[in-house]
């Protein structure tokens, strides 16, 4: 049967970071029901590309889009990672942003707010009075520059420990649980080890960020963990040294492929998929990306990051942290502005996010519909394993400026290898964004 997410779940997922969020209701009143904005090219970028498991469902959605409304997508959507990031914030300097983009909130969209070429939920009601109804305006996150806020969500994301099953039975060993401890996870990654399988797939050459999030948040907890240090000495800061030397701990033992130093993302997650690898530290969108990428989805499951300190296992690093912008550019044009307000109604509409929430945090009024009997088993472990959560963090990463994450994310290979020192690291990703910031 149905079951709505209920609004004290959503409002528990979203102790981290909110995101500023909001849709029209469907009377339609963007649209305006005159050809104002038919036939318009919109210029649209989006993260829901490459193994992203809606990518399908925004194509499917812009399609439909398209077909009611005559105008046109130009999609420049790409995988979310640094480089993806780089781009997005260099267009925007040499003035070329595109029309609608789907992207962060928080310091990766600073800029953008600082430079005003993106407009205010505030703004747009002004002339779509209706815009962003069908959300708890509760939930608006505000830019971290001047309190308003700038995009509506479509769904939050919680990160959590994919299994592959089949390697953890040939181990020997048991799944995760809810009251596993880091010592006994390390004593299951030596013995999935030791039964010739890797414990854990990743790229730390290319998509580090989850363990980096999960190592450090072992070293503080709930409410302290989205607080960004001060110095590398401060209780914060140490959490974040004492983190990384876990992840070099992991890689010491040889709890990572033997290219998680070169490899990519694509290539850990296929070796997790052909039963090479146990575990995938992933976010909620890897449900779809693994049911898209096997024809034995029973095989997987997922459960709770093994924990230490404070922090439980339930704890998770979750929330809201992406949205659509309508970009000034777009705003002042008057085709492109009805085109631009219409498509985002479009995409946030209670009917789509239902579609591309699945299993994750919305901040729909009437919460999303999620019908149990149309999950596979991987959706509905998913969908269960929320129910269960005692506490959720926002990703502190999302407070890291991208032109400051270099030392700490592209230098992780150096860090676990010893190459480069993890406290100097450390020090070096702070002092950049205290210049930053300055």
């Amino acid at each position: 049967m149905k079951k709505k997410i209920v609004a004290t779940l959503i409002a528990c997922m979203l102790v981290g970071s909110l995101a500023a969020c909001g849709s029209k209701s469907d009377d339609n009143t963007a649209a305006k029901e005159d050809d104002k904005g038919k036939g318009v090219t919109l210029n649209v970028v989006t993260t829901y590309a490459g193994n992203d498991g809606n990518a399908e469902n925004f194509q499917e959605g812009v399609k439909a889009w398209e077909e009611e409304t005559g105008n046109t997508v130009s999609d420049s959507s790409q995988t979310s990672d640094e480089a993806f990031k780089a781009r997005v914030a260099a267009d925007f300097q040499a003035g070329s942003e595109p029309d609608v983009l789907f992207y962060f909130n928080g310091v990766d969209s600073n800029s953008f707010v600082e430079a005003g070429k993106v407009v205010s939920i505030d703004d747009i009601r002004k002339e779509y009075p209706d815009y962003a109804t069908n959300m708890k305006d509760e939930m608006l996150g505000a830019s971290p520059v001047d309190g308003k806020n700038y995009s509506v969500p479509v769904n939050g994301y919680w990160e959590g420990l994919f299994v592959n099953k089949e390697v953890v039975e040939a181990a020997g060993v048991e799944v995760p649980g809810k009251d596993t401890t880091w010592d006994e996870f390390m004593e299951t990654c030596q013995k999935i080890k030791d039964a010739g399988f890797n414990p854990i797939a990743a790229s730390l050459a290319q998509v580090p960020h989850y363990w980096f999030e999960y190592t450090i948040f072992n070293h503080d907890s709930v409410k302290t963990h989205n607080t960004l240090p001060e110095s590398v000495d401060d209780e914060n800061g140490k959490a974040w040294v004492a983190g990384i030397e876990d992840i070099k701990t992991l890689y010491e033992k040889g709890f990572f492929p033997e290219n998680t130093l070169s490899g990519t993302d694509d290539e850990t997650v296929q070796g997790f998929i052909d039963g090479k690898s146990a575990f995938l530290l992933d976010g909620s969108w890897k449900v779809g990306g693994i049911e898209e990428a096997t024809d034995n989805i029973d095989n997987f499951t997922v459960t709770y990051v093994p924990a230490k300190g404070d922090r439980k296992a339930t704890d998770l690093i979750g929330g809201l942290s992406s949205g659509y912008y309508i970009t000034k550019k777009a705003w002042d044009d008057d085709a492109k502005r009805e085109a631009a307000v219409s498509f985002i109604t479009k995409m946030t509409s209670d009917e789509m996010v239902s579609k591309f929430a699945g299993t994750s945090a919305t901040a729909l009024k009437e919460g999303a519909d999620v019908d149990e009997s149309t999950l596979t088993s991987l959706g509905k472990d998913g969908y269960h394993m929320i129910s269960d959560i005692t506490g959720i963090a926002g990703a502190v990463q999302d407070q890291v400026p991208t032109d400051a994450r270099g030392p700490v994310f592209d230098g992780m290979p150096g860090l676990v290898s010893g190459d480069n020192d993890i406290k100097t690291a450390v020090s070096e990703v702070l002092e950049m964004v205290k210049e930053i910031q300055e």
